[in-house]
């Protein structure tokens, strides 16, 4: 059976988390949830944006050339209505906020996502609870 997850990178993407681990050493992102920087994947050294029990650990992929896999946060409030989506991490040309790690590049990370099939999302959240039923 093969692995669900909720987080992926593009191939671009994987190629600049490895840049920027080269550069900062292991990294995390924190999916903004939007205000200044829109909604958009912030990436931090780990450890520099602090999380705490409002946050939700979704995923930590790993990517090839990179000694430790890459977390993968967000709020727990916006998580409850992303819960059903896959995202995948993506790089497009132009410039992204001041505090993700990227910006210097004159690139920015974005999110894509995807509707998890039931199938996928069962397996990740286990069983439907009676209250998400005819959602």
């Amino acid at each position: 059976m093969a692995e669900v997850s909720r987080v992926s990178l593009t191939p671009e993407a994987a190629r600049l988390v490895r840049r920027l681990t080269d550069r900062h050493g292991p990294l995390m992102f924190h999916q903004s949830g939007g205000c200044c920087d829109g909604s958009a994947p912030m990436c931090y050294p780990r450890g520099e944006f602090r999380t705490g029990a409002s946050d939700v650990l979704l995923a930590a992929p790993e990517v090839d050339g990179v000694a430790e896999p890459v977390e993968f946060w967000m709020s727990a409030s916006q998580f409850e209505r992303w819960r059903h989506t896959r995202l995948t991490v993506d790089v497009v040309p132009g410039r992204g906020s001041g505090f993700s790690l990227e910006a210097p590049e004159g690139v920015r990370f974005l999110i894509r996502s995807q509707l998890l099939t039931d199938a996928e999302r069962q397996r990740l959240d286990g069983p439907a609870c009676p209250a998400d039923r005819g959602r």
